[in-house]
C-alpha cells in the first residue's frame, strides 16, 4: 500500500482532506522524532490521493493524541 506525505497549504491543515497529501510511493518517507505532528499515512490510492477511511481517521487521531506512530501513521517534530 502506498504512502502519502501530509502537505497542507497552511499548518495545521486537515488530516481528513485527501487533497492535503502527496503520494510518495511504497517506501515510508523519513519522518524524524519527536512525534508531535502528522507526517505521513499509508492508505489505498485513488488516482494519487489517499482513501481516508473512518478506521484510518481513528488511527490518525490516536497517533496524534498519544504521540505514538502506528502501522499506517508516521509523525514528525514540527508542522
Amino acid at each position: 500500500m502506498p504512502w502519502f506525505l501530509f502537505t497542507p497549504p497552511f499548518p495545521p491543515g486537515n488530516p481528513c482532506d485527501p487533497n492535503q497529501y502527496t503520494l510518495v510511493g511504497n517506501t515510508p518517507p523519513s519522518c524524524p522524532n519527536p512525534n508531535n505532528f502528522l507526517c505521513a499515512i499509508q492508505a489505498i490510492s485513488n488516482f494519487g490521493q489517499p482513501i481516508i477511511t473512518a478506521v484510518l481517521v481513528c488511527e490518525i487521531n490516536a497517533a496524534l493524541e498519544n504521540r505514538t506512530e502506528s502501522v499506517n501513521v508516521l509523525l514528525k517534530p514540527t508542522p
